[in-house]
C-alpha cells in the first residue's frame, strides 16, 4: 500500500479537518508517522497570522526537498491553500496538489490523480459543511477528542481574516454532534474538547438562537458521557443560562476559555469586537463568583493600530488585576485583505515586541503563583505520555486544556497506560506545568 504522511499545522479546529482527511486515506492507504517512508505528503496549513504563514511555507519546503527520495505527491490543504492557493501553484512547483477548505472529500481523488502524474487543484468556494460528518482518524493523546461543532465565522472582526477564508458561520445539528460524540465514546475516549471558531455562538443560525446550554446538556446527559471542555467562547454571548449550565453539569469542566483581545473601549471598538471593558469584567467576576474552583484562560492582542501607551496600561492593568489562570498573548499581526492592515496608527515592531515582553512577564509571575497555589492538592489526572528521560508520566487535569496550556509530570509506583484517569498529588510548582506524584493508581481504563 502507497505510504501517506500528514503534517497538520495551527490550532485545533484544522487538526480535525486533518483526521477527517486521514479518515477518507485509511482503507486505501497506509497512514505512517515517519515523514521518510512517506511516498504522499499532505501538508494542513494554518495562514492565521504571519508567522503561522511562515511556518507553513517552511514546512511545504521542508517536505518538498524529500522528493529527492521516496517523495512521490506533495498535497497541499486548509487555510493556507484556500488562501493563496493561487500562488502556491506559481511560486512552489514541487506542490501536486492543492485543495481548499471544505472540499476534503476530494482528498483521495487528488491522492490518485497526483500519483498518475496530473496535478490537482480545487479551491472552490462553496465552503460545505458536511464534510465534519466523516469518519476520522484521531491524531491527539489516547484519551482525548476534538469536537468541532461549527465551521466558519460572522463576526468580522477588523484584524482576522479567518471569516474569508473559513467562510460564513455554519452550526452542525445537534443530531449530527451527538452521533459524532458517542463515536468518540465508543473509542475510549475520556475527554471531548468542544470547539468551533465561536463556540458560543452556536445554533444561531439554524435554531434561530444561540443554543449552546441546549447542546451541552444533551451532551451532558448522555449514556457514558466522559469529561467535557468548551473553547473559544465569545464574551457577548455569555448567558445565566450558560454559566449556569456549565455550574450544575455532571461532566462539564470548570474550565472557560474567554479570548476578549483587549480591554481598552477604543481599541474594541477599533477592532470591531463586541461588548466592552464595564460587560468583560463583569462576565469574569460572574464565573468566579458562581464557579469558585474555575479556571480562566483569555486572550490578549498587543500592537493593534492606534493602540496608545494609556491603552497598554490600560491592557497590563486589567491583567494584573484580573490574574487569569492561563493568557495567550500575541503581537498584532497586519494581514493582508483586513480592514485593520488599512487603518492608519501601524505600531513599529519593537514597540509590539516590548508592550509584548512587559505582558509575558506579567502573565508568568501570575502564573507561577496559581500554580504554587495547587501544591499539595490532589486532581484527577488524564494520563497522556512518558517523558523524553522516561522517568515520568506527563498529562493534564481540568485546568490544563490540550495543545495550549502546560502539563502535569508525574511519578507512579504503577505501571499506567495512556488515556487513564489517574489521581496525582500536586508536589512542584514552575510557571506553566507542575510536578507530582500519583496516589491512588488507575481510576478508569
Amino acid at each position: 500500500m502507497i505510504k501517506i504522511g500528514m503534517i497538520s499545522l495551527g490550532c485545533a479546529k484544522n487538526r480535525v479537518d486533518a483526521e477527517i482527511i486521514l479518515g477518507a486515506l485509511k482503507e486505501k492507504y497506509e497512514i505512517t508517522s515517519d515523514e521518510a517512508e512517506a511516498e504522499v505528503i499532505i501538508v494542513n496549513t494554518c495562514a492565521f497570522i504571519e508567522s503561522a504563514k511562515e511556518e507553513a511555507i517552511n514546512a511545504i519546503l521542508e517536505a518538498a526537498a524529500r522528493k529527492k527520495d521516496k517523495l512521490k505527491s506533495l498535497i497541499v490543504t486548509g487555510c493556507l491553500a484556500e488562501r493563496y492557493g493561487k500562488e502556491i501553484e506559481e511560486s512552489i512547483p514541487e506542490v501536486d496538489g492543492i485543495i481548499g477548505i471544505g472540499q476534503y472529500d476530494k482528498v483521495a481523488e487528488a491522492v490518485e490523480e497526483t500519483l498518475a502524474g496530473r496535478k490537482y487543484i480545487n479551491l472552490k468556494e462553496n465552503f460545505p459543511l458536511d464534510y465534519l460528518n466523516a469518519d476520522r482518524v484521531l491524531s491527539t493523546p489516547k484519551g482525548s477528542a476534538y469536537l468541532k461543532i461549527c465551521e466558519g465565522c460572522d463576526n468580522k472582526c477588523s484584524y482576522c481574516a479567518i471569516p474569508s477564508i473559513r467562510g460564513p458561520f455554519r452550526s452542525r445539528t445537534v443530531e449530527d454532534i451527538l452521533r459524532e460524540a458517542r463515536m468518540l465514546l465508543d473509542q475510549g475516549v475520556k475527554e471531548i474538547t468542544v470547539i468551533a471558531q465561536d463556540t458560543s455562538r452556536y445554533g444561531r443560525d439554524i435554531y434561530g438562537k444561540p443554543s449552546l446550554p441546549m447542546l451541552l446538556k444533551k451532551l451532558d446527559d448522555m449514556d457514558g458521557m466522559c469529561k467535557l471542555r468548551v473553547m473559544y467562547l465569545y464574551p457577548d454571548e455569555i448567558t445565566a443560562e450558560l454559566i449556569d449550565t456549565l455550574k450544575t453539569s455532571k461532566n462539564i469542566l470548570h474550565y472557560v476559555d474567554l479570548p476578549v483581545q483587549h480591554i481598552s473601549d477604543d481599541v474594541l471598538r477599533a477592532m470591531n469586537r463586541r461588548g466592552r471593558a464595564e460587560e468583560i469584567k463583569k462576565i469574569f467576576n460572574r464565573f468566579r463568583e458562581e464557579i469558585p474552583d474555575v479556571i480562566i484562560r483569555t486572550t490578549l492582542m498587543t500592537g493593534f493600530p492606534g493602540e496608545t501607551e494609556k491603552d497598554f496600561e490600560e491592557l497590563k492593568n486589567f491583567l494584573s488585576e484580573f490574574r487569569f489562570d492561563r493568557a495567550g498573548i500575541f503581537e498584532y499581526s497586519k494581514e493582508e485583505g483586513t480592514e485593520a492592515a488599512k487603518m492608519k496608527g501601524q505600531i513599529r515592531k519593537s514597540t509590539k515586541e516590548r508592550r509584548y515582553n512587559e505582558l509575558m512577564a506579567i502573565q508568568q509571575k501570575i502564573s507561577y503563583e496559581k500554580n504554587l497555589e495547587r501544591v499539595g492538592k490532589t486532581y484527577d489526572a488524564l494520563v497522556e505520555g512518558v517523558s523524553d528521560d522516561g522517568i515520568f508520566y506527563y498529562g493534564r487535569t481540568y485546568a490544563e486544556a490540550p495543545e495550549v496550556d502546560g502539563y502535569v509530570y508525574f511519578t507512579s509506583r504503577e505501571p499506567l497506560e495512556t488515556g487513564q484517569t489517574v489521581q496525582v498529588r500536586i508536589l512542584l510548582a514552575d510557571e506553566y506545568d507542575l510536578t507530582g506524584e500519583a496516589v491512588c493508581g488507575k481510576i478508569s481504563t
